[in-house]
Order: structure tokens, then sequence, then C-alpha cells
């Protein structure tokens, strides 16, 4: 079993700096877990307490079984790589690759067999004779890769190790990961600030920030139902957009949500979700994510009127950047074709919408979310 349990860990440094508060996550034997969440949020320090090279303030931290709150890095069998590959200059591919081995005194035919098979896995066979210098950064974090594979761990704990790589080279890697999870099926924890990453090879997510945990959920969960107003801003590209709104009920007791002079039905599985809660009327957040938007003509009922600032074409996709009453907004759409109740922003692009001009769009309630305007909390949740 390569479960990973981490109960109410903790981390503080000198000063009574935390860095970690109150984590609680329970790893599943072969899961891969993403740890995502900007600079300075706990994420690699979390990943550096279950490696061992951070001592726990306080909690329990338990890998398979056993409690290895005091156990030694080398003792607890797990393999880590690192983002900056951490690759011996004056050893060969394979002598970097088989080190780890060498030190725990296999058999010259055991390491030998361990090392080809992995470097077959990874397509570097034809480089096991050269220093890293000869190799390019994918390469070399192929064999950062290897020698984490060749020792069989209970874990594999991987630290940022696509962001020194250039755009086109991570995804390729992105690819590879998914690929290489697939064949060795192990228990995988790896920390990112790259969502696109986090939602492309995780299982779950674990969303952070400040040192607290603010969502756990599969990439469909986190992304479709936000815990909070940080989480729906951090997963997406580009953000969810935000602006003022107001939480009412009309005559019935059904909920409305008035934004900019209009009100906007509330479907009815999002009025159960209020009505649970027994919410009462007053401000909050309206969350809509680019790709919602729909650009329609000047007369549609129900509609928003914005004025664009710049037109974006991104190739297949179209970034209409907008200002909504002072107040920055983007949609997303394809190059072309006409949306659920209008025009895509697309066609929109594709009509000629430069800087200054006035546009209108709408989207559907269904796929837009509201948050507490103080906590930023989920309405829904």
């Amino acid at each position: 079993m390569s479960k990973v349990i981490l109960k109410n860990i903790k981390k503080v440094y000198d000063k009574n700096v935390v860095a970690v508060h109150d984590f609680n996550l329970e790893i599943e034997d072969k899961e891969f877990v993403v740890l995502v969440g900007p600079s300075g949020c706990g994420k690699s320090t979390t990943l550096r307490m279950v490696a061992g090279l951070e001592d726990i303030s306080s909690g329990e931290l338990y890998i398979g079984d056993r409690l290895v709150n005091d156990v030694a890095p080398k003792d607890r069998d797990i393999a880590m790589v690192f983002q900056n590959y951490a690759l011996y200059p004056h050893m060969t591919v394979y002598e970097n690759m088989a080190f780890a081995l060498k030190l725990r005194k296999e058999p010259k035919e055991s390491i030998h067999q361990k090392v080809t098979e992995a470097a077959q896995i990874l397509g570097i066979t034809e480089y096991l004779q050269r220093k890293p210098k000869a190799l390019s950064g994918g390469q070399r974090q192929r064999v950062a890769i290897g020698r984490a594979i060749v020792r069989n761990p209970k874990v594999f704990l991987m630290d940022e190790p696509l962001s020194n790589l250039d755009a086109k080279l991570r995804n390729q890697m992105r690819a590879e990961l998914i690929k290489l999870r697939a064949r060795i099926d192990t228990t995988f924890v790896y920390v990112t600030h790259d969502q696109v990453e986090a939602m492309t090879l995780g299982d779950r997510i674990v969303i952070m920030k400040d040192g607290f945990i603010q969502q756990i959920g599969t990439p469909q969960q986190v992304f479709g139902e936000p815990a909070n107003q940080f989480v729906a801003g951090f997963i997406g590209t580009p953000q969810m957009n935000f602006f003022p709104a107001e939480l009412k009920t009309d005559e019935s007791g059904r909920y409305t949500a008035e934004a900019y002079g209009l009100r906007l039905a509330i479907p009815d599985h999002r009025q159960a979700q209020l009505k649970a809660l027994g919410l009462a009327p007053g401000g909050c957040t309206m969350g809509v994510r680019p790709e919602h938007i729909r650009i329609v003509s000047a007369d549609t009922p129900d509609s928003f009127r914005a004025q664009v600032d710049v037109a974006e074409m991104m190739g297949s996709e179209f970034y209409l950047h907008m200002s909504l009453e002072g107040r920055d907004m983007v949609a997303r759409a394809q190059t072309g074709g006409a949306g659920e109740t209008g025009e895509s922003a697309g066609t929109a692009g594709q009509r000629g919408f430069e800087a200054g001009a006035e546009i209108h769009f709408t989207f559907p309630m269904a796929q837009a979310h509201l948050f507490d305007a103080e906590s930023g909390d989920s309405l829904y949740r």
C-alpha cells in the first residue's frame, strides 16, 4: 500500500511564521494528487515535509501504515524529482540513474536491468553514455525522472518539474508524465503553480492559498463548482469575470440576481441550493467564465452593454477584452460559429469590432456563480 495521510499538519518557522496551517489530506494508493496555488501558498513546503526535507511542527504523517514524522528521508521509500533536475554533472546518464541503486549495494545485473528498462520507458536509451551538459532541458528532466523510477518507490514526489522548460516542451513532457503514470502505476504527489498542469495531470487537485487548503476535488469539481471566489479565479484561463450583484427574492419567494440594473432569473437547481441554506437577500459577487459570454444584438432583452478595449485573435480562439461600467471583462470563444443565445465572441471579432466599439452580451445563468461579498465563499455550497 502506498497510501499517504497528512493529519493536522502544521509548519511554523522562526518568529512564529506559519507556512502551512492544519493541512488534512488522504491520498489513496496509486492516486495522482496535485498541490497547486500561487507562490508562497505552502505547497512546496508541504511536499518537502512529506519527503522529510522539512521538519513537521505538529500533526502526523503516514506513508503506508507507518508514522514517518521522525523517519529519515532515505528510509521513507519515496523518490523526489526537483525543479532543477539535481543531476551530477560529472556522471553519465547511466551513472546518474544507477547511483542510488549502487548505494544500496544492489547487484550489477539488477542495476543494469532497472536502468535500461527505465531508459526505454522514457525514451532516453541513446543518451545513457552522455553527460547532463550534452542534453536538452527535456532530456535532463527525463533523466531525473528515470533516476526516481529505478528506485521503485512507494511514492513519487515532484516539485514543479516542468517549470524550467519552454511552453512547447512543457506540453510534451506533460503528455509524457500522463503516459508514464499509466505505466508505473504508483502514488504521485505533484506540486505546481500552473493550473493547466493541475487540471490535466491530477486525479484530484488541492488548491492552496496562504498555507490553507481552499478546496480539494477532481478537476471537474473545482472548475464547475468552485468553493470560493479565489478558487473560481485561480482555475480557468482567462480567469473568471467578477462583478457586483445583489441577491433578491420575488413575490413567489424565488431568488433572483440583480446586476447593473438587470434582474436575472436563477435556475431551479440553484434555487434549491440557495433555499437549503436559507440565504437572506443582500449583496454578493457574480462570476461568469469568459467562454460562457455570448455577443448579442443591441435589441436583445436583458443584455449587458460594454465597450471593447482590445480584441485579441488567438488562432483558434478569440479573446475580447471589454469594460462594463469601468470593470474589466473578457469573453472567450472559438473563431466562428454561433453561440447558444446569439453570436459567439469569435463571430463578433470577424465583424471587425475595434477599440471603443459598443457591444451587448448575455450569459446563461445556469453557468454563472454567486459568491458571498465578504467571505468570498460560494453561495451554492
